[in-house]
């Protein structure tokens, strides 16, 4: 049986203010990517959401973004390597921090928003973040998008790199996710990206923009969990990929 990973983001209410519908997604999905507090997230809602994965069982990754809490993480910033370098360290070292206390460990790192986008494209940047990866912990696996120079980075460091596709985005004839800023950048209609989403995991290929068919592998499927029907729909992509013959497991899961 062919096996498919099903990631979100989760973690990324902060205080007062609430996002998502974390413990109903973590029922459905085989990896949490969780916000280390600098595009979402806080303490508590860390200690929170690291609680209840490693009660279901769900492999546990640092989703680290740059610092934009008003932004979400989804705007461009002009930084260096280094500080790139810096910013993944410093995620991962406090989720790793709560993954200890909570007798479990971190499995997978993948950049968040418009940190990903750079990476996707920008090998000095995506160099940083592989370096600072296995500077903490080889062993960690590295997320990213398709045929991306993250993917490269993480391969040329040494690392097990997971090859990571959108169910909900749609994409451009080089491979790239279309940017949210231009319009039906997000599939809204969950039948269009269900159909989607078992294109790229038993066919490995996904129609662009411009028509044109786009291959690419997929080792693991994004669900975002900041959509207003994201339970709903997370239930019933998962239902149409088991159909599909497809096993639902974090990678390196036996």
């Amino acid at each position: 049986m062919k096996r498919i990973d099903l990631n979100c983001d989760l973690g990324e209410s902060f205080g007062a203010w609430r996002m998502g519908e974390d413990s109903a997604l973590l029922a459905l999905v085989s990896s949490a990517n969780i916000a280390c507090g600098f595009h979402a997230g806080d303490p508590t809602i860390m200690q929170r959401t690291v609680a209840e994965a490693t009660a279901r069982g769900v492999a546990i990754g640092a989703h680290v973004s740059l610092p934009d809490l008003q932004g979400f993480g989804r705007r461009e910033m002009a930084v260096s390597p280094a500080e790139v370098h810096a910013m993944t360290l410093y995620q991962l070292g406090a989720l790793h921090g709560f993954a200890r206390a909570a007798g479990a460990a971190v499995a997978h790192v993948k950049p968040h928003g418009a940190l990903y986008n750079m990476a996707a494209r920008d090998r000095a940047l995506a160099d940083a973040i592989a370096d600072a990866v296995r500077a903490f912990d080889p062993s960690l696996r590295l997320f990213g998008l398709a045929d991306s120079a993250l993917l490269d980075a993480g391969r040329a460091a040494g690392l097990a790199v997971v090859s990571e596709a959108f169910a909900d985005r749609r994409y451009r004839a080089d491979g790239s996710l279309q940017p949210r800023r231009e319009p039906d950048a997000v599939i809204t209609d969950d039948a269009e990206a269900t159909a989607q989403t078992l294109r790229m995991a038993v066919d490995g290929e996904v129609v662009a923009v411009d028509g044109s068919t786009v291959r690419l592998e997929a080792d693991t499927l994004c669900l975002h969990g900041d959509g207003a029907h994201a339970v709903a729909f997370a239930r019933s992509l998962r239902a149409a990929l088991e159909q599909a013959g497809l096993r639902i497991v974090a990678p390196g899961v036996a």
